[in-house]
Formats: C-alpha cells, sequence, structure tokens
C-alpha cells in the first residue's frame, strides 16, 4: 500500500476514535450541567466507551509503519478537557476547598493556620466566599495540600475569585505541560495513552484536582536530569514535593546518580516552600499526619491486613514491605543498573496496593510512568478506578454508609487489575523464553 494511503487511513482511525471520545465525554457534560452529577451508571458508560479508542490506537499504530498525527492528537486531547471544563465538576466537592485555600492564600498570605469551620460566622468574609465554606468537606481540619499547590489556588482566586472554571482552565494548562513533558521521554503512541486517558480527563478537566502541578514538575525533573542539568532538576523536585508528600516516592531515585551538592539543592529549595508557613504558624503537615492515622477508602490490601493485624499493625507491616522494595530498586538505580527514567508506575503501584486509602486521582501520579513504561495492569486500573466512585452516597443506598462500597465493586476493580497484572507476567515469560537465539560465531 502507497505510504502515503497509510498515512491517510491512520488519521481516519484518529479523527474517528477522537470522534467517539469527544461523543462521550460531550454527553457527560450535558448530563452533569444541571446537577454536577450525572446518573452513576451513565458515567461508568461514558468513561468505558472513552477508554477504547486509546487503547485501540495504540495497538493499531505499533503494527504500522505510518507515523502517528501528532498535533491531531493533541488537538483532540485539547477538546476532550474542555468538555470538561464546560461540564464542571461532578462526583466531587472538593474543588471547595481549593477555593477557599486560595481565597485565604491571596487575602492573608497563608492558607495554613486555621481550619475553615473557624471562619463560618466570620462576617469579613465575603457573601461569594461564604458560599464556598459552606461546601468545604472536613471543615474541622486544616488545609492539606502544600505550598507549591496552593499558589496554584492562589492564582485561580487572582485570575478569578471563586470559580472552579478559573481554577480547571489553570490545570488543564498544567495536563498539557504534562503531554508536553512526556513528548520528550516517550513515543507519540505511549503518549496517546495519557493525553486521551478518560480518568485522567475526568480528574484533571472535570473535577479539577491539583495533583497534575507535582507531576508536572516531577517530569519537568526528570527531563532535566536526563539532560545532565541537576541543579534546575533538583530545584523542580523540591518544588513537586512542595505539591504534594506523593513526590517524595520517586524524588531520591531521580536524583540516585547525581552528587551530594544535588541533593542539598533539593533538600533547601523543599525547605524554603515550606519556610515561610512553618515560621508563621501552619502547614499541611497536621492535617496529613489525620489522615495518614484515620482514613480508610477504596483499599487493597490494608483492608485485609488490618482485619488480622489491626489498623497500626497493617500500616506498620505494609509501610515496612513497601519499603524493602524501594530500597532494594533504589540500590539497583545507585549502580546505574535500573531503567532511566526511574519506574515511577512500579513504585506508585506498590504505594496504592499497600495504602489505607486510594483515590481515583492518585493514579494521575503513575499514569505518565505508564506512559512511559507500558503494562496491561497499570492501563487497566486506569479504567478499573472509575469503580471507586461506587459509594452510597453515588447510589443513594442507605444501606451502605456514604463512602462505603459494595463488595462486588471492589472486587471487580482489583480482579480485573490481578488478572491484567498476572497475563502482563505470562506475556513477558512467553516473550523472553522465545527471544532472540544466539547462533554463535
Amino acid at each position: 500500500m502507497p505510504a502515503d494511503r497509510v498515512k491517510e487511513i491512520g488519521r481516519i482511525w484518529l479523527h474517528a476514535g477522537g470522534l467517539t471520545c469527544a461523543a462521550s465525554y460531550g454527553a457527560l457534560a450535558w448530563l452533569a450541567r444541571p446537577s454536577a452529577e450525572p446518573p452513576l451508571h451513565l458515567f461508568l458508560a461514558a468513561m468505558a466507551v472513552a477508554a477504547v479508542p486509546a487503547f485501540v490506537l495504540f495497538w493499531r499504530f505499533g503494527r504500522t509503519t505510518a507515523p502517528l498525527p501528532v498535533a491531531a492528537m493533541v488537538g483532540w486531547a485539547v477538546v476532550f478537557r474542555l468538555c470538561g471544563l464546560v461540564g464542571g465538576p461532578i462526583y466531587e466537592d472538593d474543588y471547595f476547598r481549593y477555593l477557599w485555600d486560595g481565597f485565604r492564600f491571596a487575602t492573608t498570605g497563608s492558607p495554613y493556620g486555621a481550619s475553615p469551620e473557624d471562619f463560618f460566622d466570620d462576617p469579613s468574609v465575603p457573601d461569594t466566599f461564604q458560599d464556598v465554606l459552606s461546601g468545604v468537606n472536613n471543615p474541622d481540619l486544616p488545609t492539606i495540600y502544600g505550598p507549591t499547590t496552593q499558589g496554584i489556588f492562589a492564582l485561580s482566586y487572582w485570575l478569578r475569585p471563586a470559580s472552579v472554571g478559573a481554577l480547571q482552565l489553570v490545570l488543564i494548562l498544567v495536563d498539557l505541560g504534562i503531554v508536553a513533558l512526556l513528548a520528550r521521554l516517550a513515543p507519540a503512541r505511549n503518549v496517546l495513552l495519557y493525553a486521551w486517558c478518560p480518568l485522567v480527563v475526568k480528574e484533571v478537566a472535570f473535577t479539577a484536582h491539583p495533583d497534575g502541578i507535582g507531576v508536572a514538575l516531577l517530569l519537568a525533573a526528570i527531563v532535566l536530569a536526563k539532560g545532565r542539568r541537576w541543579p534546575s532538576a533538583a530545584v523542580c523536585l523540591g518544588l513537586a514535593c512542595g505539591a504534594k508528600i506523593f513526590a517524595l516516592v520517586v524524588a531520591p531515585f531521580v536524583l540516585a546518580r547525581s552528587k551530594a551538592r544535588h541533593w542539598a539543592v533539593w533538600i533547601a529549595t523543599l525547605a524554603g516552600v515550606y519556610a515561610p508557613f512553618a515560621l508563621t504558624g501552619g502547614t499541611d503537615v497536621e492535617s496529613l499526619r489525620v489522615f495518614a492515622r484515620e482514613w480508610e477508602f477504596n483499599s487493597a490490601l490494608y483492608g485485609p491486613v488490618s482485619a488480622v493485624a489491626g489498623p497500626l499493625g497493617a500500616r506498620l507491616v505494609l509501610a515496612a514491605a513497601a519499603c524493602g522494595l524501594a530500597l532494594r530498586y533504589y540500590l539497583k538505580c545507585a549502580r546505574g543498573e535500573g531503567e532511566y527514567p526511574p519506574r515511577g508506575d512500579l513504585l506508585y503501584g506498590a504505594l496504592l496496593v499497600v495504602s489505607p486509602v486510594i483515590n481515583a486521582w492518585y493514579l494521575l501520579w503513575l499514569l505518565p510512568f505508564a506512559a512511559i513504561y507500558p503494562s496491561l495492569w497499570a492501563w487497566t486500573a486506569s479504567v478499573t478506578l472509575s469503580l471507586s466512585y461506587v459509594t452510597g452516597l453515588n447510589l443513594e443506598d442507605a444501606s451502605l454508609q456514604p463512602y462505603g462500597q459494595p463488595a462486588w465493586a471492589r472486587a471487580l476493580e482489583f480482579g480485573a487489575v490481578l488478572a491484567a497484572a498476572g497475563i502482563g507476567a505470562w506475556r513477558g515469560r512467553v516473550r523472553r523464553a522465545h527471544g532472540p537465539r544466539c547462533t554463535g560465531s
């Protein structure tokens, strides 16, 4: 077949997939507009339909010599995110906290040191933010979000106070920056997996979760480190860790082959981000302790282990196991034997497996690395974690706690990932067994 014809067919496939996804997200946005809560079965159906084109296109462009039309792929990714901007937040109310933190940071210089409930009867709070304040969940706790993330919340306030749309727009731009960074680290067909991932579109564009801030800085650090620009990479790592503690999982692996002075730059940057707030009486550490000690939701191993060892015992045992595996991998990386970029998919996968809480948006930290190192289990998880929204609250089921889940949902969610991991391991063994044979000389 002529090369031009092959390219044309590739473009047709890409645009057909883009139209399918756009129709799914458009329908979801339309359903969300009246109440911001589309029927749960339609939400799950839209997410499932939108997942298919990315996987099909990834498979197809891996079996053809035609290049993937990158500009068209990114163009569709922008369209999907604009659907989220129009649709607004669904199945989440965390954005009230983001808007409140932005207001506090922009008007007082710090979002820390006081809980939202301290302002319930404060007449100095503008009426617009009284409405925001009334929607904040866990108002008895000070904010749990790091200083770097708070800077983005303040930016959205300066763009338009109390506007979730302004925040969504900023986070969409950050997410598109992640796509651009991934293009420096992975082939275009791999980048498509992330750029078109329904979970990413939902959690960033629709729901305005800010994890992408830390992810973007983490990927920027990796790109800089690959170019041996270690000081700049260390600064980005410090800012990433100041966005969310999750960045600490991968940061040491990024610097594993650097010098001690680069580690010092990383630590100094992180300390510098926190110092102004710590010196004035507050950070996110207090609420992080409460979160780590008391919360459990949608866990994988933590639930069954805690039934045997108790909550504290489960945390200790699982943390020790995860740290042991991470240390073994770090020593391998420090010797120059590990892959680079580091296997953030495996590191974050291990963290999530042992964590007491697995929210769907936590996968935003794993999926960029799963684009660099594609695996069946990771991209299966990108689909099945939507089942974490099957809760008593969203089902309107009085027999369940608001954040309780029916047994079938968690079994299907993690069972599918486990099956995918098994299939992936089996396929890996087959490839190794039938690899190139040495013919001698």
